[in-house]
């Protein structure tokens, strides 16, 4: 058989079907709402939430604690995005895409380094911090939890955070045996860059408007 074939194939032969099936789910789900919210979609919450909910078991179940977390809390950052993009007063939304304020760049920058804490830190008390992957997937970690938050708050800037996280999360789960999962990243990555493109045009059309 092709070794290829063999690469991406050979870690689900120890998987139930039930997992792989949920794993295709969460894959779908999630690939539909980056999707969405490069279109400034409200949808990029509900399924979001889908995707996020099942990664969180399943992440959990393979002890990926570094994923578990990240997941666990863009689901509850949806929850908090999905309030924040449907605000609306007298029939106008109130919050539409964005720059970052400087207020905004220094939150970013304070919950960027306690994330890397936080994660790391965690790796460290469950004895996981004796592989190459869990410092990386403390700063990939640390990326996407401020780019969730940044998006949850309608920020360009948030674009920049998931690509980077994205080309970094590719070969990252081929190494840790989820191959639909780094497939999922490859395809997150090019849609953000035409998100961070679309975004972009977004914001210049209103502010001429304006």
């Amino acid at each position: 058989m092709n070794p290829i074939f063999d690469f991406f194939i050979a870690p689900y032969k120890e998987y139930s079907i039930t997992d792989i099936s949920l794993e295709g789910i969460a894959v779908v789900m999630g690939l539909l709402s980056v999707w969405f919210a490069k279109k400034d979609k409200i949808e990029v919450y509900p399924t979001g939430m889908i995707s996020t909910a099942i990664y969180v078991y399943l992440l959990l179940k393979a002890g990926l604690m570094g994923d578990f977390l990240i997941n666990a809390y863009y689901f509850i950052m949806s929850i908090y995005g999905w309030i924040f993009w449907t605000q609306q007063k007298e029939g106008v939304v109130l919050h539409q895409i964005d720059r970052m304020n400087r207020s905004e760049k220094k939150w970013s920058v304070f919950l960027f380094i306690l994330s890397m804490l936080f994660v790391g830190g965690v790796y460290g008390l469950l004895g996981k911090w004796n592989s190459w992957t869990a410092p990386v997937d403390t700063f990939t970690t640390a990326l996407f939890f401020v780019g969730m938050w940044l998006m949850a708050r309608r920020k360009i800037a948030h674009w920049i955070f998931w690509i980077v996280g994205d080309v970094i999360s590719i070969p990252l789960y081929l190494y840790k045996g989820l191959a639909l999962t780094s497939f999922q990243y490859l395809i997150f990555t090019i849609i953000a860059i035409f998100g961070f493109i679309e975004w972009k045009k977004v914001y210049n059309s209103n502010r001429q408007t304006v």
